[in-house]
């Protein structure tokens, strides 16, 4: 009896633990159907001016750790078809293998391997595998957190934006656009909402 009894003690002890160890854990996924989250890109044009533009279509889920933010994670899935940079024409060239190669490679995703805090409070380095054009490559975001809480409809949300820049021959991008057209910066701005029971909170948003 002594021994059961010590058995479902320690047992307990062992799920309590766990259940701390994760108890931090928020897992949100990233609101595009609200159209609260962007993926926007800015590119010289020929060192006369920006060329801007964004794509339209995309979809992922990040783990906010509020215990220890070094353990979150983000992953993000990228249809490179909806690139779009308000000209339809160019958009049709931005998705040739002179660029984006959309009909081999129809999806770019990111997937985090670290989220390192900075000096200052909510500011982190992102890293994350990043896959485009058939090419992966290391690359560090530098994010910031904006906000966090709840809703007026009772949805609990967090967000953030952050920004790098790609050097495009790294994806097998070398059309010759000029010397300074050689790196394209990327900015994000991220919304989430916190995936819990349907009856903490209406789904309904703005």
């Amino acid at each position: 009896m002594k021994k059961v009894l010590l058995g479902a003690v320690a047992t307990a002890f062992a799920m309590s633990a766990l259940a701390s160890e994760h108890d931090g854990q928020e897992r949100y996924l990233i609101d595009t159907e609200g159209a609260h989250a962007f993926i926007q890109f800015k590119i010289d044009h020929l060192g006369f001016s920006w060329l801007l533009g964004r794509f339209n279509d995309f979809e992922g889920e990040f783990i906010y750790d509020t215990n220890d933010p070094s353990e979150s994670s983000v992953e993000v899935t990228i249809q490179t078809g909806s690139v779009d940079s308000n000209h339809d024409e160019r958009d049709e060239h931005l998705r040739t293998d002179d660029f984006l190669t959309v009909e081999e490679y129809p999806e770019a995703t990111f997937k985090s391997t670290a989220f390192t805090p900075g000096d200052e409070e909510g500011h982190y380095t992102l890293t994350g595998d990043f896959f485009l054009n058939g090419h992966t490559r290391s690359v560090d975001i530098d994010v910031k957190q904006i906000g966090a809480g709840r809703d007026p409809w009772g949805n609990q949300r967090r967000g953030f934006e952050g920004s790098t820049t790609l050097t495009l021959a790294d994806f097998g991008i070398d059309y010759d656009l000029g010397e300074r057209a050689r790196t394209l910066e990327i900015f994000l701005s991220i919304e989430g909402i916190l995936q819990e029971d349907e009856d903490e909170g209406d789904s309904e948003e703005a």
